[in-house]
């Protein structure tokens, strides 16, 4: 018991024997200032300053801009932008996609690389020759609850119009039929002979998707109409409207012309393509 005191008693005169430190001009020896202190005063307070770096590094860490310099640690802004950039990356590749093949539809009108669309006419004979009151008309029970499923979705859908959309074409220009759309030798167009320089007229309202030069047709242009109409202006001496320009029904839009390896003369070569496939523009318009 008195080994142990008296081992107390020495860790106490330790932690409390005091000592000077002084500090000395290394040339005159002068002493510019001194204090004293124990060994419980260096622990006590190198003790305190450890806790200060402490609570220090953790308020820089939490509450300020320099943790996103810690590796491994992003900020919840960092996040958001890649997140946006992430979005904004998927939407620009659709966008290209899209593109790509509207683009590729267009060099398919201008090379004329399409497919027709073939069908039975013996089937379509036999078909109007059926008596419709012999035919049972009546819905069945899976077709009258898809009808008013569709119906209930249609009646508050703002993409769909309930009135149908028809379009009235006006004759691009006046003259006399050269070559007829034929579809055995892919002359997906007619030829319209007219006055050199007359003026070209677009068919019906719509916007320019093309207008150019392009080798074989010499200065082209097209426009899209309503229903995915497309109408097709070649040969042409001259374009009046430039790409993205919206045109009305009538308006001038090019002057005939004699442009291109493919003509001989003086000409409109005109197109009309409907859901990408042609179709015979006499069977709407009358160019006499």
């Amino acid at each position: 018991m008195a080994k142990k005191e008296k081992r107390a008693r020495k860790i106490k005169k330790k932690l409390l024997h005091k000592y000077r430190l002084v500090v000395l001009n290394e040339d005159t020896f002068e002493e510019r200032f001194s204090f004293k202190l124990n060994r419980l005063n260096v622990f006590v307070f190198s003790t305190i300053f450890a806790f200060f770096l402490i609570a220090v590094t953790t308020i820089i860490i939490a509450f300020t801009p320099l943790r996103e310099y810690i590796p491994g640690y992003s900020s919840t802004s960092l996040k958001q932008k890649a997140t946006d950039l992430a979005y904004k990356t998927d939407s620009l590749q659709q966008e290209l996609a899209i593109n790509e093949q509207y683009l590729a539809s267009i060099r398919k009108v201008l090379t004329g690389d399409v497919k027709t669309v073939d069908f039975n006419k013996d089937s379509i004979i036999a078909a109007a020759q059926v008596d419709a009151s012999n035919v049972n008309l009546t819905p069945s029970k899976q077709d009258s609850l898809l009808r008013e499923k569709v119906a209930r979705e249609d009646k508050y859908n703002p993409l769909t119009d309930s009135g149908d959309l028809n379009v009235v074409f006006f004759a691009p220009v006046k003259g006399t039929i050269s070559q007829a759309y034929d579809v055995k030798e892919k002359h997906y167009a007619v030829d319209i002979v007219t006055v050199k320089d007359a003026p070209v007229k677009a068919v019906a309202e719509g916007t320019v998707i093309f207008a150019g030069w392009t080798p074989d047709t010499g200065y082209v242009i097209i426009i899209e109409h309503v229903n995915n109409i497309i109408s097709a202006y070649k040969h042409n001496a001259s374009l009046n409207k430039e790409q993205g320009e919206l045109v009305g029904a009538g308006e001038v839009i090019a002057t005939v012309g004699n442009t291109g390896e493919l003509t001989t003369g003086p000409h409109l070569h005109f197109e009309l393509w409907s859901d990408g496939h042609p179709i015979d523009p006499t069977n709407f318009i009358d160019f006499e």
